[in-house]
């Protein structure tokens, strides 16, 4: 088999990772005058506030694996065509991409061949022929296997930009039944804490992923163990995938898991890295988010005693509440009103504010431009990912 047919199989069976380069350090540099540089804005096949698309090759070194994860195309009982690239092979691969102009960085995973010590060999050897054979500076993303030692992880820090372990679940309770193979404390919060140590020294970030629904786990289960990674393990950022059934494996007969509810904790994530908002401040119900409204606007009227607020009164971490208004928008109502009053709608238009959305949320100088009982009155129309949510994302 060639490289270009692995490729085919390696490329097609990483897409059930979910990842960005945003907010990813740009100062990182293995040769002066190498090839490939990191820009902030990241390289996640994605756009960038500027309009531009930005490419990253997804590749997985091997698809053999060990584990028995249940809802994974990739378990060790599932029968597929498996194959693995050589490092030297993915490397130059990688590289006839970068310079054809194909792609502008690297997403790097794997599924365990033997073991876990032996297939971290194999990635880092790949990354490490990448930075010092090819001179490469750009952005890889490269994932730690569960289990991973120490000298691995360090390793891992020092040669990529951004690392990350897939939580899967909440907590072992759910991990159990997806997987009896793995150990959630051993495999991974515990190599999430040795990169913790590693971040500020080696300037990278770390990210994790979510399957939504497999484990039959609710949102504030994901949510509350999410809140713990970035105040704890000093996670940058978490991905939801919701779970989507896949044959041949024994979850295929299950439901697919609404891409709804992936979107609501997207929006959630974003109140609690962003917004200021704390889990206790998020609409649950029966442990779950609302479909039929996004959470900012659940949280504005399940809590209509702290509005309307004044625009040219209210300090940021109140405007953060109003739906409509994101942390850009926010600053812009700061600067604008140091000089001048805000005494119409009509002065937010140019800052970012969806005004539809935020006007029965405020006052002018006392004056109220917009009606909260109509939104009541329509509390179940469903309601499309807002702006103010996008804004957010362009960290």
């Amino acid at each position: 088999m060639d490289s270009y047919e692995k490729l085919i199989i390696l490329g097609t069976a990483a897409k059930y990772d979910v990842c960005a380069s945003t907010s990813t350090p740009n100062t990182k540099k293995f040769s002066p005058f190498g090839l490939g540089r990191t820009t902030v804005h990241g390289i996640c096949h994605s756009f960038t506030p500027d309009g531009r698309c930005i490419s990253l090759l997804k590749v997985l070194l091997t698809n053999y694996c060990q584990k028995d994860c249940l809802y994974c195309p990739n378990r060790k009982d599932r029968d597929i065509k498996r194959t693995s690239f050589y490092p030297e092979e993915l490397a130059k691969v990688f590289i006839e991409f970068y310079q054809r102009n194909y792609v502008e960085g690297l997403f790097l995973s794997s599924g365990i061949k033997n073991d876990t010590d032996s297939t971290m060999d194999d990635l880092i050897k790949t990354v490490e022929i990448l930075r010092y054979k090819y001179q490469y500076n750009g952005y890889i993303h490269l994932k730690i296997l569960p289990g991973a030692k120490d000298e691995h992880i360090e390793t891992a820090c020092k040669l990529a930009n951004r690392v990350s372990i897939n939580c899967e679940t909440p907590d072992e309770k759910f991990l159990n039944k997806l997987s009896l193979a793995k150990s959630y404390q051993k495999d991974i919060l515990t190599p999430m804490a040795t990169i913790k140590k590693y971040l500020h020294k080696y300037n990278i970030t770390q990210t994790t992923q979510f399957i939504v629904g497999a484990a039959g786990e609710k949102d504030v289960d994901i949510l509350n163990r999410v809140n713990n990674l970035y105040q704890n393990f000093k996670v940058k950022r978490a991905y939801f995938s919701a779970f989507s059934p896949i044959a041949n494996t024994p979850l295929e007969k299950e439901k697919q898991t609404p891409l709804t509810r992936e979107n609501r904790l997207y929006q959630s994530d974003f109140l609690l890295r962003l917004y200021g908002f704390k889990l206790e401040d998020l609409p649950f119900k029966n442990g779950y988010l609302p479909d039929d409204l996004d959470p900012k606007l659940a949280f504005a009227l399940n809590n209509l005693h702290l509005f309307p607020i004044e625009i040219n009164k209210a300090p940021i971490k109140e405007l953060l509440k109003v739906p409509g208004i994101g942390p850009i928008s926010a600053k812009r109502i700061l600067t604008l009103r140091r000089e001048f009053a805000i005494t119409n709608p009509q002065m937010l238009k140019n800052l970012g504010v969806v005004l539809k959305r935020a006007l029965p949320f405020l006052t002018f100088q006392g004056k109220c431009y917009g009606d909260i009982d109509s939104l009541v009155s329509k509390k179940t129309e469903p309601i499309q990912l807002s702006w103010d949510f996008l804004e957010g994302d362009k960290e």
